[in-house]
């Protein structure tokens, strides 16, 4: 038996807002705001490569499935473009592009010298077994083979994937040119040239810019009421390393639903609770159950979405309550509905910052495998920290010397450098 599943498993809800629609509102803000020429906002808007291939897979059962795999590259200005690979049956191509051009912004916020790309295969990873993963991955890499490379193309981890898919990902290219390349994909396992600090990184930095910014607000962690939607790589570092830090988790949740506690979660127990059932947090000793919809609402000093995109929405935003929002996804917040925090004094601590940790630590990686020099994990912490901190601070200039919003602070620097970029360099031919 032959099947296809080219388009997406499931359908957005009628509040769903496309990201790339949403990328480009982002561009077209900060290219007002910079008064840019309109061809070169032309040029940023559009992905300089969109590749898009055809994974034939043989299902354990025999049967063969057909999955789309794509590959979006956004801009490469700055240096080789760098971005994660995604498994998930929302995937799309409009979605993947979305999220390359985030990332060039990303890169250029932070000073690094990458470009903007992007990944992504439309499954479901539960519905799949590890060796059917590993027959999907290793020839989705191959059939990209050509356009990804560590001085072209590096993908790294995202949601649905781990060190082991960049493992996979690591051998089959390493495989095809006849010699172990370490640098081809960062978020790969110590054992063949990982970083230390790579798992914890994107939480990390979600704290460090959380923790900025109560300092400007002069407050600190200490005893912050903290909320935090999606338990996973990023949202279970971030709880963690907050709850270290001092302060109070009162709610988290995966897609099954969340788990409240007035007097702060035992994130340590919450995190073994949830490894040994199945990455869910229900039933939680000591804890309420409640709802996605109903932890957004919650009271709290800071809320952090951690899971999908459109998660406040202009139908929700007003009931939201917290003083900061750290975008620890990636578009978690709608426009409209940043506008509308923004105007009721809510600090939103935009994507391209707040989880920019994870591809610093990915930087960080690609420069050890290229030197073939490995770093304790103590210094990769302590570079993180100062990257994440002067981006942070120059936002915070930026914001307040322009008046504008923290969001549009960020896109602005971010798009400011890489138009900049693409000026001093010129057009070809």
């Amino acid at each position: 038996m032959i099947s296809t599943s080219l388009q997406p498993l499931e359908a957005p809800s009628p509040a769903y807002i496309c990201p790339l629609d949403q990328a480009c509102s982002y561009l077209e803000a900060a290219g007002r705001e910079l008064k840019l020429d309109q061809g070169l906002l032309e040029v940023l808007s559009h992905p300089r490569k969109v590749v898009t291939v055809s994974i034939p897979v043989k299902r354990d059962s025999g049967e063969i499935q057909i999955l789309a795999g794509h590959r979006v590259q956004h801009c490469d200005v700055l240096g080789p473009y760098k971005g994660g690979t995604r498994y998930h049956p929302a995937v799309t191509l409009r979605e993947v592009s979305a999220l390359a051009m985030l990332m060039t912004w990303k890169c250029a916020l932070l000073g690094i010298p990458y470009g903007g790309a992007k990944g992504g295969i439309a499954l479901d990873p539960k519905r799949y077994s590890v060796g059917e993963l590993e027959r999907i991955t290793r020839r989705y890499t191959s059939e990209l083979i050509k356009d990804i490379g560590p001085s072209v193309d590096i993908p790294a981890p995202d949601m649905g994937t781990s060190t082991r898919e960049m493992a996979w990902m690591m051998d089959t290219y390493s495989v095809n040119v006849g010699h172990a390349v370490p640098g081809v994909v960062t978020g790969k396992p110590l054992s063949i040239g990982g970083s230390r600090g790579r798992e914890m990184a994107t939480g990390r930095g979600v704290m460090i810019i959380v923790r900025e910014a109560l300092l400007d607000l002069g407050k600190s962690l200490a005893d912050v009421r903290v909320v935090i939607q999606g338990f996973g790589n990023v949202g279970g570092a971030a709880a963690l390393l907050l709850h270290q830090a001092g302060a109070k988790v009162i709610a988290v949740s995966t897609g099954t639903g969340g788990v409240y506690s007035q007097e702060g979660l035992d994130i340590p127990a919450l995190k073994a609770y949830a490894t040994e059932n199945h990455r869910s947090v229900i039933g939680f000793p000591d804890a309420v159950p409640i709802s996605n919809a109903e932890l957004l609402t919650l009271p709290c000093d800071v809320l952090i979405p951690a899971a999908l995109e459109n998660q406040i929405t202009e139908e929700n935003v007003n009931q939201v309550q917290a003083k900061i929002v750290a975008e620890a996804a990636n578009g978690p917040v709608t426009l409209m509905a940043s506008q509308a925090l923004e105007a009721r004094g809510v600090t939103v601590l935009p994507d391209i910052l707040a989880n920019a940790g994870g591809v610093v630590v990915s930087y960080l990686e690609w420069v050890q495998g290229l030197s073939y020099v490995f770093w304790d994990e103590e210094r990769v912490n302590r570079e993180m920290e100062h990257l994440m901190v002067q981006a942070y601070r120059q936002v915070i200039k930026h914001s307040r010397t322009r008046q504008i919003s923290l969001r549009l602070a960020a896109y602005t620097l971010g798009v400011g450098r890489v138009a900049q970029a693409l000026t001093d360099r010129g057009l070809y031919p």
